[in-house]
């Protein structure tokens, strides 16, 4: 059986050509789950994408096989991204695989511990910058337009250009864009590429529709939702712990073009959809991912979200990313002698 990359996969697609050495660990084809309970609650036909299930847990793998194989194609001596935590996993992964030197800096006491014991085991450069995500993005950029390294955040476009591919699998699975797409938004990257592959399968006929595009940012960290930059973002889902996106304006083109919007849940909700996913769905999200599916639910149910509707929700990332958030808000073991009597008392009484 023959396995296929995104770029092998959409080549055509994709701003590459037979120049462009491909970097690739397999990444994307991910499942689209349909979804055992939570759609059928909420009266709507609901599909879960599991990018966490892509080679390093979460989507920045799309975006991260085109842009290393694109630095890799100019002889870049190094690539840098600054991180909440899947950037520079997938950065570290890749780099490694294409034997391209890789620094990454990362929100001093900011990242999960998932994330950064991947970035560690991948041998990449680590800067702990004593700040927040976005400061840290500064001084990346400060280097990567000093020095000859290429910078592989999502201002890079080959990011992008990757991360669309997610929308042509989804196209490709139903058969047509759904009718809804619920992502959550972070630095605002992948809700713009999945709004550029939407709108390229429709130029080519592959889809006679296009999404509505809802994306979700978490309460503590919502400029694009306030109208202003958040100098110190706070949320439990660190992924998108983000007070100044770099694709913000492109974010809110993609939710107005489309019909959609771009709104906020707290972080109760975010936990309360975190659970309800694992318990009711049988997946493990991180708490990003949950903050799609936390909006998701809140809008149907005020009925911004019709009933009926065909949903996509992506789950952007694994909750093994960030297990120390699982142990925190479940319920705590219980302690039990080796005996018949107490294992029975504890399941029973």
């Amino acid at each position: 059986m023959s396995y296929k990359g995104t770029i092998e996969r959409y080549k055509k697609f994709l701003p590459v050509d037979d120049k462009t050495p491909i970097v690739s660990l397999l990444e994307g084809d991910t499942p689209l789950l349909p979804s055992a309970r939570i759609g059928k609650e909420l009266g709507i036909d609901l599909y879960f994408k599991l990018e966490g299930l892509n080679p390093t847990g979460s989507f920045k793998d799309r975006g991260m096989s085109l842009t290393i194989s694109k630095a890799v194609e100019v002889e870049s001596p190094m690539v840098m991204c600054a991180s909440t935590g899947n950037t520079s996993a997938s950065a570290a992964a890749f780099s490694a695989r294409a034997g391209i030197a890789c620094t990454v800096l990362i929100p001093k006491g900011r990242i999960a511990m998932g994330k950064l014991a991947q970035a560690l085991v991948h041998g990449c450069k680590i800067l702990a910058v004593e700040g927040t995500f976005d400061e840290a993005l500064d001084v990346a950029k400060a280097l990567t337009d000093k020095h000859s390294i290429t910078l592989v955040n999502s201002i890079n476009p080959y990011r992008l250009e990757g991360q669309k591919t997610g929308a042509f699998e989804i196209c490709d699975r139903l058969g047509e864009a759904p009718d809804y797409l619920v992502i959550p938004v972070g630095n605002a990257g992948n809700i713009t590429a999945y709004w550029m592959g939407f709108k390229q399968y429709k130029q080519v006929s592959i889809t006679s529709k296009l999404p509505k595009m809802i994306g979700f940012q978490a309460e503590g960290a919502a400029p694009l939702v306030c109208g202003h930059p958040v100098e110190d973002p706070q949320t439990i889902a660190s992924a998108i712990r983000i007070g100044r996106p770099a694709r913000g304006d492109e974010a809110l083109a993609a939710a107005k073009e489309s019909a959609g919007f771009i709104d906020m849940v707290c972080d109760d909700e975010i936990i309360e959809a975190y659970k309800k996913v694992a318990r009711d769905e049988g997946y493990f999200c991180e708490p990003a991912s949950a903050a799609a599916v936390a909006g998701l639910i809140k809008k149907v149910k005020s009925s911004e979200i019709k009933k009926g509707s065909v949903v996509v929700c992506i789950l952007t990332g694994h909750g093994l990313k960030d297990p120390d958030t699982a142990i925190k808000v479940t319920d705590e073991m219980v302690t039990i002698k080796p005996d018949l009597s107490e294992a029975e008392k504890v399941l029973f009484d």
